[in-house]
């Protein structure tokens, strides 16, 4: 058995007729969660949504092993039944649908039964007790946007959590509230996750194994993904993977 839960071979993944990734390789070990940085349109989003299996964004070349399983052409319907789940940059509103109405669907229940006690307690947890009977996102703050997805996500119990921008248009409260509660999940579940981040906020919340940056479509990889984001805001990426292949200030 791998000792991965993610591995990704030789990925190329296009776009509407354009190759945004070509040959890229991540593994991720299984109970661990990695940072990944990189400049704007280098393609972190890219791989997120690739590894999801969205159907337009169409892998060219290479394989995404899921828990010993590859599952690069499978629907994104299944790859969520097997433990991969995502949250968006920027949630979109629903409207129609109440919040509790996605809770009970990912939780499998019927429209008529109501939720557990622990389900209500991470409801509470993440203030959104409140609202439950709107409409999901319709009126919602960036952070209320944030909060709700993130009780979605871990409602679903994944093995794999992606993480897309978790830290950007947030209140620092709502950073904090969705940082614990990802982090105890984590931590009780044993899951891994991939966090694409700017703002590098999000590690003061959050335990990282290592810092992945993602330029000219490779990925480099180091210990101390703080020290990592600090050369990167100090010097650039270019010159962060250069200090680090030089053995200045290595962490690996």
């Amino acid at each position: 058995m791998s000792s991965y839960l993610l591995d990704i071979q030789n990925l190329s993944v296009e776009v509407e007729g354009t190759v945004i990734l070509e040959n890229i390789n991540l593994s991720i070990p299984y109970s661990e969660s990695y940072v990944l940085f990189g400049p704007n349109g280098s393609g972190k989003s890219t791989l997120l949504k690739a590894i999801m299996g969205f159907p337009s964004y169409k892998v060219v070349n290479g394989k995404i092993i899921f828990d010993g399983k590859d599952i690069t052409n499978l629907p994104t319907s299944e790859r969520v039944r097997m433990g991969i789940s995502i949250a968006y940059q920027h949630p979109p509103e629903i409207k129609g649908i109440k919040l509790i109405d996605i809770f009970k669907f990912c939780l499998k229940k019927k429209p008529e039964e109501d939720l557990e006690p622990e389900h209500y307690e991470l409801i509470d947890k993440l203030k959104l007790r409140s609202f439950l009977n709107r409409n999901i996102n319709v009126g919602f703050s960036g952070g209320e946007r944030k909060r709700s997805e993130i009780v979605q996500m871990l409602l679903l119990k994944p093995k794999l959590i992606l993480l897309d921008e978790p830290d950007s248009g947030v209140d620092i409260e709502s950073l904090r509230l969705i940082s614990q509660e990802i982090q105890k999940y984590i931590t009780e579940t044993g899951s891994s996750a991939l966090i694409v981040t700017h703002q590098g906020e999000i590690l003061n919340h959050i335990t990282t194994g290592r810092a992945c940056v993602l330029l000219d479509s490779t990925i480099h990889c180091y210990k101390n993904s703080q020290e990592i984001f600090n050369t990167i805001k100090d010097v650039g990426f270019a010159k962060c993977i250069e200090c680090q292949e030089r053995g200045v200030k290595i962490n690996d």
